[in-house]
């Protein structure tokens, strides 16, 4: 029980200084939002979709993991200025678990992404957007392991390089092949859709996309749970020997 309790006790102090500083948390929203405002109302002519609701249909859900990549992916720079600031220095002579320094920050970041993801999803309905609830839960199921993984991966890079300077470089490297390479504003065709098979966000986007059309059945939808829960389970391992290791 003790790192359950310990991971809730970072949970809440993480959280904590998000209410406080909302900076981050209201970026994070507003640039999924210009794509639903002002990039949106052009897909029923570029998608040829039957009407606007088939259109957001393709589109939101594209955005939901475009929203749940860049939104844990950078959370390592959270972690080198707690580093800097002698915060995690100071964690090492308590008794808290070192793997719940970690999952509690990976939790603070699902709950800031699905909070985000939700009020998307509320405001793309005016739109024409519908989806069923369970279908949805599903598809907020997809998201969270999505942020668990990019958090803990950039976390367990944070602690490995100890600097901005390098961190930030390498996370833009590569977020940009990984995002072109998922089908997150329009659907891949060609080659380039050959090659994104290898992405395993565009494995979530097609789930996604799935879920939203009401079609749970459809084997991508499991397959892409398999394929992130695996990857899940290695980064938070990775991560967890990082901490481990560097925080003593």
């Amino acid at each position: 029980m003790k790192p359950f309790r310990d991971t809730w006790l970072i949970f809440q102090r993480q959280t904590l200084l998000i209410l406080r500083n909302p900076v981050w948390l209201i970026i994070g929203v507003l640039q999924p939002l210009y794509f639903l405002l002002l990039f949106g109302p052009l897909l029923k002519d570029a998608l040829q979709a039957d009407s606007a609701a088939a259109a957001y249909r393709i589109f939101v859900p594209g955005l939901l993991v475009m929203l749940a990549m860049f939104g844990a992916m950078f959370t390592g720079f959270g972690l080198i200025a707690e580093l800097r600031a002698g915060v995690i220095e100071r964690s090492r002579v308590t008794p808290i678990s070192r793997v719940a320094l970690m999952l509690g920050r990976a939790l603070r970041d699902v709950a800031t992404l699905l909070f985000q993801a939700l009020l998307i999803t509320v405001l793309a309905i005016p739109f024409g957007l519908t989806v069923h609830l369970g279908d949805l839960l599903l598809a907020f199921l997809m998201l969270g392991l999505i942020g668990v993984m990019m958090s803990a991966a950039s976390n367990a890079l944070a602690l490995k390089l100890k600097t901005e300077d390098a961190l930030a470089p390498l996370m833009n490297g590569l977020a940009q092949p990984l995002l072109l390479l998922s089908g997150i504003l329009l659907p891949l065709t060609g080659w380039v859709a050959t090659v994104a098979k290898f992405n395993p966000f565009a494995w979530a986007v097609d789930a996604s996309r799935a879920l939203f059309a009401g079609d749970a059945g459809d084997p991508k939808v499991w397959q892409s749970l398999l394929i992130l829960g695996v990857l899940t389970v290695a980064a938070l391992m990775w991560a967890g020997r990082s901490f481990a290791r560097g925080v003593r």
